[in-house]
């Protein structure tokens, strides 16, 4: 993460996430949402053009969950809608605000 404060509004904001731990570390964050946590570093002279950092979530409610993420109306990756993969993976994608690929996915 560039900056955490960005960050955090947008995990806690948009995607309901909580923030967990000590949150008044600087430069570290920490947001869990039911059984997924995800950690952040900061890095402020991240590029986000060369971002490749992704996370995985694998959910057995992919179509929910989908319509949740569409309902309150957060950008899906321009690739990413829902979809069914050729490795049998329904999945759809969104990018945080440092260009964090969050893939969801669940077995077809």
């Amino acid at each position: 993460m560039r900056n955490k404060a960005i960050t955090r509004d947008y995990y806690l904001n948009k995607l309901d996430f909580q923030e967990f731990g000590v949150t008044d570390v600087d430069g570290y964050l920490m947001v869990q949402k039911d059984s997924i946590q995800i950690h952040f570093f900061e890095f402020k002279e991240l590029d986000p053009k060369e971002n490749y950092g992704q996370v995985y979530i694998r959910t057995d409610r992919i179509e929910a969950l989908y319509q949740w993420v569409l309902d309150k109306k957060i950008d899906i990756h321009p690739a990413g809608h829902l979809q069914i993969k050729p490795w049998r993976q329904k999945e759809f994608s969104l990018l945080d605000p440092d260009n964090n690929l969050l893939t969801f996915g669940q077995d077809v």
